[in-house]
């Protein structure tokens, strides 16, 4: 996993009105917490930050003022609704070699068993321990063959050398169900049924 390095800088304005100014000039307002530390309010620049939020889990290397370096991961993005650009964010502090807890995505491979099943994510994401500086992006699961009743427990994963879950053992992860189909609404005959009462 690769650190991203990002400057940024203190700030004591708050509120609404300071976040606005912050982000006309193409800047993030964001929190850095953690370790028992007082919380630190920084603005960060717009762009870097939404470069680096692509990869999921990434590394943080910030460069505060230009006097301290912290280690942080994202904890909690904020976004706008509609225009998708970037209103704040929570960064969780770490050190190296320290243990921390997040989320990550589960991938599928392979293709299910014939016969029009369907595949559901239970969990969108696998929630595991790992060391701060060493956390795996995604986890890659293959369906192949799987057919309806067949799921993915939590255990049968093969996580990254490092890696725990962080979730029960026995949690389904993924599920092939049997797809349903479509049936008329109560009341409503079918075209089918209409043609044979003619």
């Amino acid at each position: 996993m690769s650190e991203v390095k990002i400057s940024a800088a203190t700030r004591t304005e708050f509120g609404k009105g300071a976040a606005r100014r912050i982000r006309r000039e193409d800047k993030v307002p964001g929190v850095l917490y953690g370790h028992g530390s007082d919380p630190l309010h920084l603005t960060l620049p717009g762009h870097d930050l939404l470069m680096a939020l692509r990869t999921p889990n990434v590394l943080i290397a910030l460069d505060i003022d230009g006097k301290t370096n912290e280690l942080a991961i994202p904890k909690s993005v904020q976004r706008d609704p509609l225009k998708g650009f970037l209103e704040h964010v929570d960064l969780l502090l770490v050190k190296r070699g320290e243990r921390v807890n997040v989320d990550i995505y589960v991938q599928t491979e392979g293709e299910l068993a014939p016969g029009g099943f369907l595949l559901e994510h239970v969990l969108n994401a696998l929630p595991v321990e790992a060391e701060a500086t060493h956390i795996p992006e995604s986890v890659t699961v293959s369906v192949e063959g799987l057919a309806a009743g067949d799921s993915i427990l939590a255990k049968d994963i093969t996580l990254p050398k490092g890696t725990t879950l962080a979730v029960e053992e026995d949690a389904v992860v993924l599920q092939v169900l049997a797809a349903q189909a479509e049936e008329a609404p109560e009341g409503e005959e079918t075209v089918e049924e209409e043609a044979a009462e003619a």
